[in-house]
C-alpha cells in the first residue's frame, strides 16, 4: 500500500468518522467506502499502482436507507465522480466523496434555503445600521506545523450574524499576521429568534475547507460561535491531509472555548 494511499485513508476517516474507509476481511486492495450522509456504502477496489491508476468502483456494498433504486444511483454517480477527478499521479477518492456529496446535497441545500424563515429584509438591514460590536475576546488552540505549513484556529462567542462577521473583520484588521495569512478559513453558526437558525463559512481560497470547518461544528452541536483557522503555507502540498488538520485545531479550540456541545 502507498504511502499517498495511508494519507489518504486517514483524512477520509478524520473527517468523515472512524470506518468511513475500511479494508475488507477478504480481500487487502478491497475497501468498503461508506458515502457522507444517507448515501449508500461502495466496495472500492485500489490497483497496486494507485494512484497512477483510478481505484475500481466494484458495486454496491449497501444500499442507501433500503430506497429502491438508491444503491444504482450512487454507484452510477460515484463512478461518473472518480472518472471526472482522477488525476494520473494524485490521490482521487477524497475529492471524489467531496464532489458527490456537493451533487446530492445540492437540491437538499436548496430546499432546505426555501424553509428557512428569516427577518423582514427592510428590519433586519435597520437593527445592521444600529449595531455596533466591541471587539471579542479570542481563545486559540494549539499552533500546529505540518509540512512546513503552520495552522492555528480562534473562536469567539457571537449572538448574530452580523456580529459573526464584524468579529473576523475586527481580527483581519487588527492582526497584521492573521491578516497575511495564506487563508483564513470561518464558520460560524447562530440562532436566532424563534425557530429561526443562521450558519455560513468562507473559504478564503481554501476549497472546501469551510463547508468541512461548518460540518465539524454540526457534527459537535456548536452554536453561537465564530470560528476562524489561519494557514500559513510553507510550501509543501499537504493534499486531503490538510482538512485534518484545519479541523483538527479547530475541535481543539472549541473544546478550550468550553462551546463544544458534543
Amino acid at each position: 500500500m502507498s504511502e499517498e494511499l495511508l494519507d489518504e485513508i486517514e483524512a477520509i476517516n478524520s473527517i468523515y468518522g472512524d470506518g468511513s474507509l475500511s479494508p475488507t476481511d477478504d480481500e487487502s486492495s478491497t475497501y468498503i467506502l461508506r458515502l457522507p450522509g444517507d448515501a449508500s456504502s461502495l466496495r472500492i477496489q485500489f490497483p497496486e499502482s494507485y494512484p497512477a491508476r483510478p481505484p475500481l468502483v466494484l458495486g454496491t456494498h449497501h444500499s442507501s436507507g433500503g430506497v429502491r433504486g438508491a444503491g444504482a444511483r450512487d454507484l452510477h454517480l460515484f463512478r461518473d465522480v472518480v472518472g471526472k477527478v482522477f488525476d494520473e499521479g494524485s490521490v482521487c477518492v477524497f475529492d471524489a466523496v467531496e464532489e458527490f456529496g456537493r451533487r446530492v446535497g445540492c437540491d437538499a441545500e436548496k430546499e432546505e434555503q426555501q424553509n428557512v424563515v428569516t427577518p423582514d429584509v427592510e428590519e433586519e438591514q435597520e437593527e445592521e445600521k444600529k449595531e455596533c460590536f466591541d471587539p471579542p475576546e479570542w481563545v486559540l488552540s494549539e499552533v500546529v506545523v505540518e509540512s512546513k505549513s503552520t495552522f492555528v484556529a480562534r473562536v469567539a462567542r457571537v449572538s448574530s450574524p452580523e456580529e459573526a462577521r464584524s468579529h473576523v473583520g475586527h481580527l483581519l484588521a487588527g492582526d497584521r499576521r492573521v491578516r497575511l495569512a495564506t487563508h483564513n478559513i470561518t464558520a460560524w453558526r447562530v440562532r436566532g429568534h424563534g425557530a429561526t437558525q443562521f450558519q455560513d463559512c468562507d473559504d478564503d481560497g481554501e476549497t472546501a475547507a469551510g463547508g468541512r470547518l461548518l460540518h465539524l461544528m454540526q457534527v459537535m452541536d456548536v452554536w453561537g460561535v465564530v470560528v476562524v483557522v489561519s494557514r500559513w503555507y510553507g510550501g509543501v502540498k499537504l493534499g486531503p491531509r490538510r482538512f485534518a488538520v484545519i479541523n483538527g485545531v479547530a475541535r481543539d479550540c472549541m473544546v478550550r472555548a468550553g462551546v463544544a456541545g458534543k
